[in-house]
């Protein structure tokens, strides 16, 4: 490797803004609309003002009739707040070929093998010589990019479901903040014009409380009857049952939005304790008075067990809790009602919308066939114990669940998962890692281990990536395509913020070099130059993540953890090829 430097300045909070072209004139102009002529510049610290947030963590973006300009099941990382214009909010799936899905750019399979002898001398290679390209992934161009745009909007959208968003009104934030997918699809039905605000200037701005309230309405006005209409437990109830219900829900959030320290600092505690530091939800033994229905985040199902507690399962975004208690308490005949059967408790941040148990057995009940009503409720299935309800079924060893939420890799939807019965030490995963990223692997083989399985060091691209809290140019964020984490290297400043915020230690922050192998340095400090690196499931490669497809013996997998029943079907296939 050289030892010679080679300097370049190094990037600051906002020297990469998020509209290039906004202005002094555009920031004056924002500040006679709503909702910021009414802020108040004095509750922003001087470091991140209120003119600098709208200067640079916004941007006014136009478009054209027909242009979409979100769909439902993408990730964002921003809000839009509607400055003119008219906009259709679908509330129902769309055709894939409406809008415009396409498949990621792939490496061909000779792009692929040519990796073998095209990558560079060193490691962590960066040419901030060559100009950087954009790929067009739309039909339309104009002067804020590209987008892909419907031609026959009134023919197509006249078929749908829909509401109107108008000038004034925002959407979006809720993905935006709680780091999950879009919950609609949302077209120009005319010109539009429109504010885009990235997440990190969308948590700056919500210092001020009349943001903060006017989010709140716009959010039970507008999303929550989309959140609520495309959960099944809703999708057969008429309209007034669902403004009933969507005027009876309440909002509660557990725990703390940036939960990993928090974590990091109960990581040696004793089991117990860990479980009693986690805020309680719903309580076991308590009448059943409200049903709970998770938004973002993780919650612990638990139950007593002698002087501690046992985990019966977790649940995540979509799952509910509390509902197989109201089922049978509504249906009870001899007056024999049970309370909870288990308690809630928050593992990290929770985002819940609470349902009250009248509102429930008025409104949806009568509109949910037998077949969808929990198992545990039917009277064929109960045990006789009074006020007992049979046990759900549980797919993973009580210890192996107990250790995935410990340890948060419940929250993993690509965790790398290697049964060490199986590997033999061959470091060919390693190897195909190195290969696909320049001769520097982005995981490391080893972890935390529980039996016989290896929960390896490799970004898990987790459903609350809280690594893309606090990054001050946004260079972290989800792919809007795939869904996984990646980090833009070009706006990545080498803060470390995200490393030090990844509760697993799985991005490590690398010294950059020159394709002559000169170690990058600040021009000004003249220190070394570091970014951020993790693994990035190789979305380049043809084949999908070479740590896996190198692997001789099948012992690695790249699984979602935030359900329990993909690691349970990878145990029995796995045991079951063991015993032929």
């Amino acid at each position: 490797m050289a030892e010679g430097f080679a300097s370049i300045h190094r990037p600051q909070r906002w020297d990469v803004p998020f509209g290039e072209r906004m202005t002094d004139g555009d920031v004056a102009w924002l500040f006679a609309q709503e909702p910021f002529r009414h802020m108040d510049p004095a509750r922003f610290p001087p470091a991140t003002p209120l003119a600098g947030i709208l200067r640079n963590d916004c941007r006014i973006v136009r478009h054209q009739p027909g242009d979409i300009i979100l769909r439902e099941g993408d990730y964002g990382n921003s809000a839009f707040l509607v400055l003119d214009g008219l906009l259709r909010v679908v509330l129902e799936k769309m055709p894939a070929e409406l809008l415009g899905r396409e498949r990621p750019k792939e490496r061909t399979f000779f792009q692929t093998i040519a990796q073998l002898w095209s990558n560079p001398a060193w490691p962590e290679v960066r040419d901030y010589s060559r100009g950087k390209s954009k790929d067009a992934v739309s039909t339309r161009t104009n002067a804020d990019g590209t987008c892909v745009f419907l031609q026959d909007v009134p023919g197509v959208l006249d078929r749908h479901n829909t509401v109107r968003l108008g000038q004034g009104e925002m959407f979006g934030e809720m993905a935006a903040m709680s780091r999950t997918p879009r919950t609609a699809t949302v077209f120009a039905e005319d010109a539009s014009t429109l504010l885009e605000i990235r997440w990190q200037g969308l948590r700056l701005l919500r210092r001020d409380k009349r943001l903060q309230d006017h989010l709140d309405r716009l959010y039970r006005e507008n999303s929550l009857r989309v959140h609520l209409r495309e959960t099944p437990l809703f999708r057969r109830l008429p309209e007034a049952s669902l403004t009933a219900i969507v005027d009876a829900t309440i909002f509660e959030t557990y725990g703390n939005f940036e939960w990993m320290a928090e974590y990091k600092q109960l990581a040696g505690a004793a089991p117990a304790t860990k479980i009693e530091a986690e805020p309680l939800i719903a309580q076991e033994g308590h009448y059943a008075n409200d049903f709970w229905m998770i938004r973002s985040g993780f919650a612990r199902v638990c139950r007593r067990h002698g002087d501690g507690h046992k985990t019966m399962s977790y649940i995540g975004k979509g799952r509910m809790f509390g509902l197989r208690e109201i089922v049978h308490n509504a249906n009870a005949t001899n007056g024999q009602l049970v309370p909870y059967q288990d308690s809630l408790r928050a593992t990290g941040y929770v985002d819940m919308l609470r349902i009250p148990a009248g509102i429930a057995v008025k409104y949806i009940l009568p509109h949910l066939p037998a077949a969808e009503l929990p198992r545990e409720t039917n009277p064929k299935n109960l045990n006789q114990s009074p006020g007992k309800l049979p046990d759900r079924r549980q797919p993973l060893p009580t210890a192996l669940m107990e250790f995935l939420v410990e340890r948060r890799l419940a929250n993993g939807t690509q965790a790398m998962v290697v049964d060490l019965d199986r590997c033999t030490r061959c470091d060919d995963c390693v190897r195909a890692c190195a290969t696909a990223h320049e001769g520097n692997p982005r995981f490391l083989r080893e972890g935390a281990r529980h039996g016989k399985y290896l929960f390896a060091s490799a970004c898990m691209h987790c459903a609350d990536p809280v690594c893309m809290i606090g990054c001050p140019t946004g260079a972290i964020s989800r792919d809007e395509k795939s869904g996984n984490v990646t980090i833009n290297d070009g706006t990545c400043i080498g803060c470390a913020t995200c490393a030090n915020s990844c509760p697993y230690q799985n991005i490590r922050m690398v010294e950059i070099l020159d394709p002559a192998g000169n170690r990058l340095q600040d021009q000004i400090t003249q220190l070394p130059i570091f970014k951020a690196t993790k693994c990035d499931m190789c979305q380049e490669q043809w084949t999908g993540p070479a740590c896996q497809n190198a692997c001789p013996h099948d012992a690695l997998i790249r699984i979602d953890l935030t359900q329990t029943d993909p690691l349970s079907a990878w145990r029995d296939e796995h045991r079951s090829g063991e015993a032929a």
